[in-house]
């Protein structure tokens, strides 16, 4: 499992993912929608290792494309880490020398978790577009599963960034008992309506695809350029104005002249046909409908009576929640909505508004100052969570 050397000392090194099967019919998991979801497996993957106290386990929540893979390395030829490995490994915030992290795939993604492109047992072709709709409550409850399978009796803490920050906060509204804190990084209560119009338009894109065909193209492919330009779309609300600017600007990508046609010539143009280019071929495109409208239907004011600090009433996590500066999607105005709404309600929070030209993916990328706040807060929540463990023993 570990072969930390392989990769660098500050890695986990090498992983594989697992994967936990449950809500056998007839005790089908009950979705928000009221239909019935089962069998359901979860794929997942742990790093570090759980201590005998079993207070040391933290979950990682993932967004919109993420997947299990959070840290390390498949194999000793993996270009790439897992997707939050610069904050996951020995020595680093999510520290694995101290902690067991574990990071699972959505249910209605497409990385190994029951989806839309996993086969309906009821028919033995794909679900497509009958698989039900899913909401980030949903996701949460069928997460509770796993954790309950691998015998954590509280979690330390669950941590995501923009959808996994709507997760979190989910958790420590669902199952307050379970969760000791919240880390909450460029997140929101609820999108806002250009977040849903954004999604929308990705939306239709696929739809607009030929070979969309009603989602049902897994035996013909999948609507490749609707999907890919979905991802374009999307990309461009993941970055700031700045930073765009600063790496691409108006700059050629091969000449130094103008071509006077249509193709493709900008250095940004080029990066955004790499993207969508990219994530057709590990995603699938009925599970970025099913993801997006999840994200769209999360609104904690709407399910809490039009108060967000109703929503918090029986929360017993503390909190650190974290904002950037040039994040025009989750703008920091919605992390100061939630830090108020829990301040209201008397809960302890810390609350930072990061500095950066990065926009909404800086959650994703590596800062010292992020860092040490990440993990200085778990080391904190640690302490309490043993001394708490202690005195209820005595």
């Amino acid at each position: 499992m570990k072969e930390s050397q392989a990769k660098g000392k500050d890695s986990v090194g090498i992983v594989k993912t697992d994967y936990y099967t449950f809500a056998e019919p007839p005790n089908e998991l009950v979705l928000t929608s009221g239909k019935r979801l089962g069998p359901i497996t979860l794929a997942y993957e742990t790093y570090g290792d759980l201590n005998s106290e079993r207070n040391n386990a933290i979950l990682v929540l993932h967004a919109l494309s993420g997947t299990a893979h959070a840290a390390g390395y498949h194999s000793p030829n993996d270009k790439y880490p897992g997707w939050w490995d610069v904050y996951i490994g020995p020595g680093k915030p999510f520290d694995t020398d101290k902690y067991f992290v574990i990071c699972s795939n959505i249910i209605g993604g497409c990385n190994g978790s029951t989806g839309p492109s996993s086969l309906n047992p009821l028919t033995g072709k794909e679900y497509g577009l009958e698989f039900p709709l899913v909401t980030i409550q949903d996701m949460v409850n069928a997460q509770w599963y796993l954790i309950r399978y691998l015998g954590i009796p509280k979690l330390l803490a669950v941590a995501g960034g923009s959808m996994g920050g709507m997760q979190a906060l989910q958790w420590a509204i669902s199952y307050p008992e379970m969760v000791q804190s919240v880390i909450a990084l460029g997140t929101a209560s609820s999108i806002s309506a250009q977040g849903i119009a954004f999604n929308e338009v990705g939306r239709q894109a696929i739809y607009m695809d030929p070979k969309w065909n009603n989602g049902d193209y897994y035996r013909s492919g999948q609507p490749r350029s609707g999907l890919a330009l979905a991802r374009m779309v999307g990309h461009i609300t993941y970055l700031s104005e700045s930073l765009m600017h600063e790496r691409f600007g108006r700059k050629l990508q091969h000449s130094d002249l103008l071509s006077f046609n249509f193709n493709s010539e900008f250095a940004v143009e080029s990066y955004l046909h790499h993207q969508g280019i990219n994530f057709v071929t590990r995603f699938d495109a009925n599970s970025y409908l099913y993801i997006t409208k999840a994200i769209d239907y999360f609104d904690l004011k709407s399910d809490f009576g039009g108060k967000l600090s109703n929503a918090f009433d029986y929360v017993l996590s503390d909190f650190l929640v974290i904002s950037f500066t040039t994040d025009w999607l989750y703008p920091s105005s919605k992390s100061r909505e939630i830090v108020n709404a829990l301040r209201s309600c008397g809960k302890n929070v810390i609350y930072t508004d990061v500095e950066t030209e990065k926009g909404h993916d800086a959650f994703l990328l590596e800062d010292s100052f992020m860092a040490r706040n990440i993990g200085n807060f778990l080391k904190r929540e640690h302490e309490k969570m043993r001394n708490e463990q202690l005195k209820n023993r005595i």
